[in-house]
Protein backbone atom coordinates (compact mmCIF):
# COMPACT_ATOMS: atom_id res chain seq x y z
CA UNK A 1 0.00 0.00 0.00
CA UNK A 2 1.36 3.55 -1.17
CA UNK A 3 2.22 5.69 2.17
CA UNK A 4 -0.26 8.53 1.03
CA UNK A 5 -2.79 5.77 1.44
CA UNK A 6 -2.26 5.14 4.98
CA UNK A 7 -4.33 8.81 5.82
CA UNK A 8 -7.50 6.52 5.02
CA UNK A 9 -7.05 3.78 6.21
CA UNK A 10 -5.96 4.46 9.81
CA UNK A 11 -9.60 3.08 11.48
CA UNK A 12 -8.63 -1.10 11.72
CA UNK A 13 -9.45 -3.66 13.85
CA UNK A 14 -11.71 -1.34 15.04
CA UNK A 15 -9.13 1.04 16.70
CA UNK A 16 -7.46 3.97 14.83
CA UNK A 17 -3.82 3.90 14.38
CA UNK A 18 -2.27 6.82 16.20
CA UNK A 19 -5.44 7.25 18.57
CA UNK A 20 -5.41 4.74 20.95
CA UNK A 21 -6.15 4.35 24.35
CA UNK A 22 -2.78 3.18 25.48
CA UNK A 23 -1.55 6.35 23.90
CA UNK A 24 -3.99 8.77 24.48
CA UNK A 25 -5.68 7.90 27.99
CA UNK A 26 -4.73 10.92 29.89
CA UNK A 27 -7.16 13.64 30.34
CA UNK A 28 -5.32 16.83 29.24
CA UNK A 29 -7.48 19.68 29.37
CA UNK A 30 -9.66 20.76 26.79
CA UNK A 31 -9.07 20.84 23.09
CA UNK A 32 -10.88 21.20 19.88
CA UNK A 33 -11.32 18.68 16.81
CA UNK A 34 -13.26 19.58 13.47
CA UNK A 35 -16.37 17.98 12.52
CA UNK A 36 -17.02 18.07 8.42
CA UNK A 37 -20.38 16.15 6.98
CA UNK A 38 -21.35 15.27 3.45
CA UNK A 39 -18.46 16.50 1.12
CA UNK A 40 -20.38 14.56 -1.37
CA UNK A 41 -18.94 15.10 -4.26
CA UNK A 42 -21.15 14.75 -7.32
CA UNK A 43 -24.62 16.15 -5.24
CA UNK A 44 -24.40 19.98 -6.20
CA UNK A 45 -24.82 19.21 -10.19
CA UNK A 46 -27.61 16.68 -9.69
CA UNK A 47 -29.52 19.16 -6.94
CA UNK A 48 -29.29 22.05 -9.46
CA UNK A 49 -31.26 19.66 -11.87
CA UNK A 50 -33.32 18.56 -10.01
CA UNK A 51 -31.60 14.69 -10.13
CA UNK A 52 -30.62 13.72 -6.90
CA UNK A 53 -31.08 9.99 -7.94
CA UNK A 54 -29.30 10.05 -10.58
CA UNK A 55 -26.90 12.49 -12.81
CA UNK A 56 -23.37 12.84 -10.36
CA UNK A 57 -21.08 13.69 -13.37
CA UNK A 58 -19.70 17.10 -12.26
CA UNK A 59 -17.92 17.24 -8.71
CA UNK A 60 -15.69 20.23 -9.64
CA UNK A 61 -17.14 22.66 -7.38
CA UNK A 62 -17.41 20.10 -4.51
CA UNK A 63 -13.55 19.78 -4.93
CA UNK A 64 -12.70 23.07 -4.78
CA UNK A 65 -14.69 23.68 -1.44
CA UNK A 66 -13.16 20.74 -0.09
CA UNK A 67 -9.72 22.45 -0.60
CA UNK A 68 -10.66 25.67 0.98
CA UNK A 69 -12.14 23.69 3.70
CA UNK A 70 -8.62 22.21 4.25
CA UNK A 71 -6.97 25.01 3.80
CA UNK A 72 -8.91 26.86 6.49
CA UNK A 73 -8.42 23.56 8.76
CA UNK A 74 -4.87 23.63 8.09
CA UNK A 75 -4.68 27.75 9.69
CA UNK A 76 -6.36 26.70 12.91
CA UNK A 77 -4.68 27.85 16.46
CA UNK A 78 -4.39 26.08 18.16
CA UNK A 79 -4.55 23.24 15.83
CA UNK A 80 -7.57 20.41 15.76
CA UNK A 81 -6.83 16.77 17.36
CA UNK A 82 -8.48 15.27 14.71
CA UNK A 83 -11.29 16.28 11.83
CA UNK A 84 -13.91 13.70 11.08
CA UNK A 85 -16.23 13.88 8.15
CA UNK A 86 -19.66 12.11 9.45
CA UNK A 87 -20.34 10.50 6.17
CA UNK A 88 -21.91 10.76 2.50
CA UNK A 89 -18.08 11.29 1.39
CA UNK A 90 -19.55 11.07 -1.98
CA UNK A 91 -22.86 11.02 -4.28
CA UNK A 92 -22.74 8.25 -6.20
CA UNK A 93 -23.84 5.26 -4.82
CA UNK A 94 -21.89 1.85 -4.50
CA UNK A 95 -21.20 0.03 -7.63
CA UNK A 96 -22.53 3.24 -9.95
CA UNK A 97 -21.23 4.86 -12.27
CA UNK A 98 -18.89 7.75 -11.28
CA UNK A 99 -17.98 6.51 -7.97
CA UNK A 100 -14.57 5.62 -8.42
CA UNK A 101 -13.77 8.67 -9.64
CA UNK A 102 -15.41 10.33 -6.65
CA UNK A 103 -13.86 8.73 -3.89
CA UNK A 104 -10.39 9.24 -6.60
CA UNK A 105 -10.65 13.01 -6.29
CA UNK A 106 -11.83 13.13 -2.54
CA UNK A 107 -8.87 11.66 -1.80
CA UNK A 108 -6.64 13.85 -3.71
CA UNK A 109 -8.31 16.93 -2.05
CA UNK A 110 -8.18 15.66 1.44
CA UNK A 111 -4.16 14.88 1.32
CA UNK A 112 -3.97 18.46 1.29
CA UNK A 113 -4.90 18.18 4.96
CA UNK A 114 -2.02 18.69 7.53
CA UNK A 115 -0.25 15.37 8.72
CA UNK A 116 -0.95 16.05 12.14
CA UNK A 117 -4.51 16.64 12.00
CA UNK A 118 -5.97 12.70 11.54
CA UNK A 119 -8.91 11.97 9.50
CA UNK A 120 -11.73 9.87 10.51
CA UNK A 121 -14.37 8.78 8.37
CA UNK A 122 -18.21 8.00 9.14
CA UNK A 123 -20.07 6.35 6.98
CA UNK A 124 -23.52 7.32 5.31
CA UNK A 125 -25.97 6.55 3.20
CA UNK A 126 -24.87 7.39 0.60
CA UNK A 127 -21.35 5.69 1.47
CA UNK A 128 -22.85 2.21 1.76
CA UNK A 129 -26.50 2.51 -0.10
CA UNK A 130 -29.56 2.62 1.92
CA UNK A 131 -30.15 -1.00 2.49
CA UNK A 132 -25.63 -1.73 2.92
CA UNK A 133 -24.76 -5.35 2.17
CA UNK A 134 -21.84 -7.46 2.94
CA UNK A 135 -20.17 -6.55 0.15
CA UNK A 136 -21.17 -2.16 0.08
CA UNK A 137 -19.43 -2.52 3.67
CA UNK A 138 -16.69 -4.25 2.42
CA UNK A 139 -16.27 -1.56 -0.40
CA UNK A 140 -16.40 1.09 2.28
CA UNK A 141 -13.58 -0.11 4.67
CA UNK A 142 -11.33 -1.05 1.83
CA UNK A 143 -11.33 2.47 0.82
CA UNK A 144 -11.76 4.41 4.35
CA UNK A 145 -11.35 2.08 6.97
CA UNK A 146 -13.58 0.50 9.37
CA UNK A 147 -17.43 1.43 9.06
CA UNK A 148 -17.07 1.22 13.24
CA UNK A 149 -14.55 1.64 15.40
CA UNK A 150 -13.27 3.68 18.56
CA UNK A 151 -10.39 6.23 18.83
CA UNK A 152 -9.00 8.47 22.11
CA UNK A 153 -7.94 12.03 21.95
CA UNK A 154 -6.55 13.33 25.43
CA UNK A 155 -8.79 11.17 27.79
CA UNK A 156 -11.60 11.33 25.67
CA UNK A 157 -13.16 8.04 24.23
CA UNK A 158 -14.76 8.44 20.89
CA UNK A 159 -16.98 5.69 19.35
CA UNK A 160 -18.06 5.62 15.40
CA UNK A 161 -20.92 4.13 14.47
CA UNK A 162 -22.75 2.67 11.39
CA UNK A 163 -26.04 4.09 11.35
CA UNK A 164 -26.83 2.43 7.99
CA UNK A 165 -26.90 -0.62 10.05
CA UNK A 166 -29.47 0.80 12.77
CA UNK A 167 -32.00 2.43 9.50
CA UNK A 168 -32.10 -0.95 7.78
CA UNK A 169 -29.92 -3.88 8.05
CA UNK A 170 -32.10 -5.97 6.25
CA UNK A 171 -29.35 -7.53 4.34
CA UNK A 172 -27.12 -7.73 6.59
CA UNK A 173 -27.97 -9.03 10.09
CA UNK A 174 -25.18 -10.23 10.95
CA UNK A 175 -23.06 -6.83 10.74
CA UNK A 176 -25.81 -5.66 12.92
CA UNK A 177 -25.73 -7.36 15.37
CA UNK A 178 -22.12 -7.57 15.56
CA UNK A 179 -22.00 -3.91 15.64
CA UNK A 180 -24.80 -3.80 18.34
CA UNK A 181 -22.48 -6.33 20.86
CA UNK A 182 -19.83 -4.07 20.19
CA UNK A 183 -21.23 -0.87 21.20
CA UNK A 184 -22.38 -2.35 24.33
CA UNK A 185 -19.38 -3.69 25.36
CA UNK A 186 -17.77 -0.33 24.48
CA UNK A 187 -20.72 1.48 26.73
CA UNK A 188 -19.99 -0.88 29.50
CA UNK A 189 -16.67 -0.68 29.66
CA UNK A 190 -16.62 3.16 29.46
CA UNK A 191 -18.65 3.84 32.11
CA UNK A 192 -17.90 0.66 34.57
CA UNK A 193 -14.04 -0.42 33.36
CA UNK A 194 -12.15 -2.45 33.50
CA UNK A 195 -9.54 0.22 32.54
CA UNK A 196 -9.27 3.59 32.23
CA UNK A 197 -12.76 5.55 32.27
CA UNK A 198 -12.76 8.01 29.71
CA UNK A 199 -13.54 11.98 30.92
CA UNK A 200 -16.16 12.10 28.42
CA UNK A 201 -17.10 9.68 25.10
CA UNK A 202 -18.16 10.92 21.87
CA UNK A 203 -20.27 9.19 19.69
CA UNK A 204 -20.13 10.40 16.12
CA UNK A 205 -22.48 8.78 13.19
CA UNK A 206 -24.56 9.66 9.93
CA UNK A 207 -28.24 9.75 10.35
CA UNK A 208 -28.93 11.57 13.64
CA UNK A 209 -30.98 10.17 16.46
CA UNK A 210 -33.61 12.91 15.96
CA UNK A 211 -34.00 16.23 14.65
CA UNK A 212 -35.69 18.60 17.08
CA UNK A 213 -37.25 16.34 19.69
CA UNK A 214 -36.17 12.89 21.16
CA UNK A 215 -40.55 11.78 20.84
CA UNK A 216 -40.74 13.14 16.90
CA UNK A 217 -42.10 11.01 14.01
CA UNK A 218 -40.64 8.94 12.16
CA UNK A 219 -38.76 10.56 9.09
CA UNK A 220 -36.05 10.10 6.47
CA UNK A 221 -33.93 12.32 8.29
CA UNK A 222 -33.86 10.55 11.60
CA UNK A 223 -33.70 7.19 13.24
CA UNK A 224 -36.44 5.15 13.66
CA UNK A 225 -38.55 5.42 17.00
CA UNK A 226 -37.48 2.40 18.51
CA UNK A 227 -33.98 2.64 17.31
CA UNK A 228 -33.44 5.89 18.20
CA UNK A 229 -35.32 5.22 21.94
CA UNK A 230 -32.98 2.14 22.41
CA UNK A 231 -30.19 4.21 21.92
CA UNK A 232 -30.51 6.94 23.67
CA UNK A 233 -31.27 4.89 26.19
CA UNK A 234 -28.24 3.17 25.97
CA UNK A 235 -26.46 6.42 26.44
CA UNK A 236 -28.09 7.97 28.96
CA UNK A 237 -27.62 4.56 31.04
CA UNK A 238 -23.94 4.87 30.19
CA UNK A 239 -23.49 8.70 31.20
CA UNK A 240 -25.62 7.85 34.61
CA UNK A 241 -23.00 4.89 35.61
CA UNK A 242 -19.86 6.61 34.42
CA UNK A 243 -18.08 9.47 35.76
CA UNK A 244 -18.01 10.04 31.94
CA UNK A 245 -20.79 12.41 29.87
CA UNK A 246 -21.63 10.41 26.84
CA UNK A 247 -22.30 12.62 23.60
CA UNK A 248 -23.97 11.81 20.51
CA UNK A 249 -23.09 13.62 17.85
CA UNK A 250 -24.19 13.61 14.15
CA UNK A 251 -23.78 16.06 11.35
CA UNK A 252 -23.94 19.49 11.83
CA UNK A 253 -27.38 20.83 12.54
CA UNK A 254 -29.89 22.30 15.56
CA UNK A 255 -31.27 20.13 18.71
CA UNK A 256 -29.48 19.98 22.46
CA UNK A 257 -31.22 17.52 25.17
CA UNK A 258 -29.68 16.33 28.23
CA UNK A 259 -27.67 13.88 29.18
CA UNK A 260 -27.35 13.46 25.58
CA UNK A 261 -26.38 16.42 23.34
CA UNK A 262 -27.67 15.44 19.57
CA UNK A 263 -26.21 17.33 16.46
CA UNK A 264 -28.40 16.71 13.51
CA UNK A 265 -28.72 16.98 9.90
CA UNK A 266 -28.86 14.01 7.21
CA UNK A 267 -27.92 14.45 3.79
Amino acid sequence: MAEAEDIFLRAKQRTFTGLTEDEQKEWRGPFCFIQAADPQLGLMKTWREGDCDGGGDEWTDEVQLTQQAVEAVNKLSPRPKFMVLCGDLVHAMPSTQYREGQERDLKVALRGTDPSIPLVFVSGNHDLGNTPTPETVAQFCNAWGDDYFSFWVGGVLCLVLNSQLFFDASACPDLRDAQEAWLEGQLQRASQGPGVIPKHVLVFQHIPLYLKTPDEEDDYFNLQTATRQSLLGRFKRADAQSRASCRAVSPPGTSTAPPTTVRLSRG
